[in-house]
């Protein structure tokens, strides 16, 4: 399609220049006025992109019309010659986090699944969208991060996502699309004003429009610089976290983060539970992370809970992560022939035969074992050594938090203790050199989980 000099495809285009070059460029179309623009003025200007068009709509399904919207959205991408990929998506209507978040969150982990490496998804929010964020979260009581509102394009998947119009206004998207005879969907779930966002545009909006026609392009540019001051802030983060690591992988020294002011702890505790990938705690926990479990006693074992994570303490450090699933009861039998995925999400055990590792072969009685969890009481004298110690002793010196010795496979040959984890193999059933051995490994969750992640 020829190109014009329209100043609204201009501008789109200028937006685009600023970012990486992408292998493909991925239209998050929905069919609504301000994607039908964005699909429209990018094919117009097809010519100028440096990476090809593509399309995808997400059939939610909880409108009744959802069908004929996604047979219009193919049509209009047919008549365009750009490609649409429609991804069918279940949205659970009882997380808890409201129905708009969760169509949000399956909505773009459905396109996170078909990008491929280098593509740019481009979604059309404008810039009224930002300054209805920018309010929400103000509303909310956000701190920083929520209030720098949307940023104009970051990560995604094994790309990137840009809002190439998030300095538009939507009146001039509206006038293009007038201008140039486009067709769109209304979404009637859009006038619902029980919804905090739709009651905001459709009441509040309009009242502060009044009052300041620039209403929409003020509160956005507050938020750009809400953003710049959330940049500082991880600067100041990532100053402050390599003095702060502690003695395990991905936590804290307690020390360390004492030695801050109380605003550079919190700065640093929300930096690094974003950095884990999880939901940040709201202000109150986040400061109940800071008054009772940081100066809690260093076997005191204390607790924050949200949704979707926690923050505990061992010692001197500080440890995040998805809440933890109750310990298994009883034991599993287990004859060494596959693999045996662990009840409870407690990752997997592998084997393979070896020659002077393992367990020797000629001392597990019918090649079989069972698999427990710590009752207290058990006692493994571990290859190599003299002396037989309790486990609790052994794992204590080992600086094995309590929980996750809690979780620990412990593999049992005929009642007696023969392998921790994979930490110690205990006498007599450690194989000698000479002895034909068997090598049981265990894959704990986390890494499990990343390997499966890695490999899609």
């Amino acid at each position: 399609m020829a190109s014009s000099d329209n100043p609204l495809e201009q501008q789109l285009l200028a937006a685009l220049r600023r970012l990486p070059s992408p292998r493909r460029y991925l239209i998050a179309y929905s069919g609504g006025l301000d994607s039908t623009v964005l699909l429209h003025a990018l094919a117009r200007q097809a010519g100028a992109l440096t990476a090809p068009l593509a399309a995808v709509h997400i059939h939610h399904g909880l409108q009744a019309p959802a069908d004929q919207w996604l047979d219009h959205c193919l049509a209009q991408c047919a008549a365009l010659a750009i490609p649409c990929q429609a991804l069918r998506v279940i949205v659970a209507r009882d997380s808890g986090e409201g129905l708009e978040a969760s169509a949000r969150r399956a909505r773009y982990q459905a396109i996170a699944g078909v990008m491929a490496p280098g593509d740019m998804l481009l979604t059309a929010h404008h810039q009224d969208d930002q300054a209805e964020t920018l309010l929400l979260q103000l509303l909310r009581g956000s701190g920083v991060a929520g209030v720098a509102a949307m940023a104009p394009d970051k990560s995604f998947a094994l790309g990137w996502h840009a809002r190439p119009l998030l300095d538009i206004a939507r009146t001039r998207l509206q006038a293009y699309a007038e201008a140039i005879h486009l067709t769109w969907i209304d979404d009637p779930s859009n006038f619902d004003t029980s919804l905090a966002r739709n009651h905001l545009r459709q009441r509040v909006m309009p009242l502060l429009h009044e009052r300041n026609p620039a209403v929409a392009a003020t509160l956005s540019r507050s938020a750009r610089h809400f953003a710049e001051a959330l940049e500082l802030l991880e600067e100041l983060a990532g100053i402050d976290l390599p003095a702060a690591h502690g003695s395990r992988a991905g936590t804290l020294s307690v020390r360390a983060l004492l030695s801050l002011s109380p605003a550079r702890q919190r700065n640093l505790l929300r930096h690094w539970i974003r950095t884990a990938g999880l939901l940040l705690p709201d202000s109150r926990q986040l400061q109940r992370i800071c008054d009772e479990v940081l100066p809690a006693a260093p076997d005191g074992m204390p607790l924050v809970q949200w949704r979707g994570a926690e923050v505990r303490r061992y010692r001197d450090c500080l440890y995040v992560m998805v809440p933890l699933l109750p310990v298994p009861a009883g034991v599993v039998s287990w004859d060494l022939s596959a693999v045996l995925r662990l009840p409870g999400g407690l990752g997997t055990l592998t084997t393979h035969q070896s020659e002077g590792e393992g367990l020797a072969l000629e001392r597990l009685p019918g090649r079989r074992i069972e698999v427990g969890w710590r009752k207290g009481g058990e006692l493994c004298r571990p290859a190599g050594r003299h002396e037989t110690h309790e486990l609790k002793k052994l794992l204590q010196e080992q600086g094995i938090s309590p929980w996750e010795r809690e979780r620990l496979p412990l593999l049992f040959v005929e009642g007696q203790l023969a392998q921790v984890g994979n930490l110690w193999r205990c006498e007599p059933y450690a194989a000698k050199p000479g002895e034909t051995g068997i090598v049981v490994d265990w894959l704990p969750p986390a890494i499990e989980n990343r390997s499966q992640n890695n490999d899609n």
